[in-house]
């Protein structure tokens, strides 16, 4: 499996309900639709996508006919569906695993996810990651599919995530990250002189010479798009670094540190994305750091703040949490004032 850092990214298995049988009859207003749009319309928390896979799937039946994607409604029928249960809610088991909950109700929560926790368990990663964290701290989450799980952070990044306990939850909080209007803002440090700010355009697809990597593509690739905004301009033995925050419109898999990467100003210490860095002050710094008891695993990238509307209530909820202990002595090792990123999160 591939890891993604949001839903917009990633194979959609997110609305499948561990129901094993839905029942409902059409009304008469609905003869003549598409079946599968007239499905949709009587069951609006499962997408028009997911009903025809089950349509195609042979999951669906009128009056024990299995309906054909070809079909339309005639009203009065009464629809079966049978679904089996999501494998994704059966494969993973609880964990007794620390976790930092900035936010929790009944419908939603906040974590602040530390870097060095993988996400989501996949090959090399079965246990010991969030998911299995929060089935032990949310136990509701197990009847949501992916534990509730609607966007990622890769694994040495840290920061916050939104978990959603029911299904109409993860609905809406994938609805709010397909159209773009959940506040996603992180501060990152990288190598060079950054621009004081831009708006990076560029679609970003697996590279195909390296399955590690994601890259900038002209063609093949998903929209991507971050605003870079720079908070400060620091030196390390004669090298600029600059202190960043970007905010996300989109969320593609390693969306900032490629779009930094091809402005030149890859993220400092990801062992990835390292293209015209200088190394060999990069190599000092790192030493210099571990000399003063300072050791950060990967990329220098946090996502601080994070703004999105309840699902239920449609409030508003923003939080934000300040980085890591070993991100802040770096910033401190490099003479950056903390009053420049914080900022970033009021």
């Amino acid at each position: 499996m591939e890891y993604s850092d949001y839903i917009d990214d990633a194979e959609v298995g997110e609305e499948v309900p561990l129901l094993q049988v839905i029942e409902f009859d059409l009304s008469l207003e609905l003869r003549g639709e598409r079946i599968d749009k007239a499905i949709a319309r009587v069951l609006p928390t499962y997408s028009r996508s997911r009903i025809q896979q089950w349509i195609e799937a042979g999951l669906v039946y009128e009056n024990e006919r299995q309906i054909q994607a070809k079909d339309h409604a005639m009203g009065m029928e009464h629809i079966k569906i049978s679904i089996p249960p999501d494998p994704q809610n059966t494969a993973y088991h609880a964990e007794d695993l620390p976790l930092e909950v900035v936010y929790s109700d009944s419908d939603i929560a906040l974590v602040n996810k530390p870097y060095g926790l993988v996400v989501h368990p996949a090959a090399g990663n079965w246990t010991g990651t969030l998911l299995n964290a929060l089935l032990h701290h949310f136990p509701e989450c197990s009847e949501v599919p992916r534990a509730g799980i609607v966007h990622r952070l890769d694994k040495d990044t840290s920061g916050l995530l939104v978990i959603a306990k029911t299904l109409e939850a993860q609905h809406a909080l994938v609805q709010q990250l397909q159209s773009r209007s959940m506040e996603r803002k992180y501060i990152a440090l990288v190598w060079g002189k950054t621009p004081m700010s831009k708006v990076i355009h560029g679609a970003i697809g697996r590279d195909s010479k390296d399955r590690l990597r994601m890259s900038m593509q002209a063609s093949g690739g998903k929209e991507a798009c971050t605003h870079l905004t720079t908070l400060y301009h620091a030196l390390f033995e004669n090298k600029p670094i600059s202190l960043v925050s970007c905010e996300l419109e989109t969320g593609r898999t390693h969306q900032i540190r490629v779009h930094l990467e091809s402005l030149g100003h890859a993220l400092v210490n990801d062992p990835i994305y390292k293209n015209k860095i200088p190394h060999q002050t990069s190599l000092v710094l790192k030493n210099q750091l571990f000399d003063k008891g300072i050791q950060f695993p990967g990329q220098f990238l946090h996502a601080g703040l994070l703004g999105l509307e309840h699902p239920r209530t449609k409030e508003l909820v923003r939080v934000h949490v300040e980085p890591p202990s070993a991100f802040l002595q770096t910033l401190e090792f490099l003479n950056i004032p903390r009053s420049v990123w914080e900022k970033v999160f009021d």
